[in-house]
């Protein structure tokens, strides 16, 4: 079992930087990879960078060149450097994790950006 609990989130205005924090717990040695998705009422929920165990990172082009992925391993914590952000980035943000016995998703943390 992995638990993961996002922070960070909050009300800013477009333009500004926000950085989100992913916490994992549990069977952390079994995690693959873990994901940042992001949900807004009006979209259904979509991917927004990956980062693997190894260290490779991918982004949505929605968000490349402005969203950085990384890790602290010894704090079992992936981070989401959001700047530049857009209204259109406003969304509830989840973090999944990729393990060998299945997938797990924390609770989320409301993004909100202001035009």
């Amino acid at each position: 079992q992995v638990q993961l609990v996002e922070s960070g989130g909050g009300l800013l205005q477009a333009g500004r930087s926000l950085r989100l924090s992913c916490a994992a717990s549990g069977s952390t040695v079994s995690i693959n990879v873990i994901q940042w998705y992001r949900q807004s009422p009006r979209k259904q929920r979509e991917w927004v960078a990956s980062i693997t165990a190894a260290g490779t990172t991918n982004s949505a082009d929605s968000v490349k060149g402005r969203f950085t992925i990384s890790r602290d391993a010894a704090k079992n914590t992936v981070y989401l450097q959001m700047n530049s952000l857009k209204s259109e980035d406003t969304g509830v943000y989840y973090c999944r994790a990729f393990t060998t016995n299945g997938n797990y998703w924390g609770q989320g943390t409301q993004v909100t950006v202001s035009s």
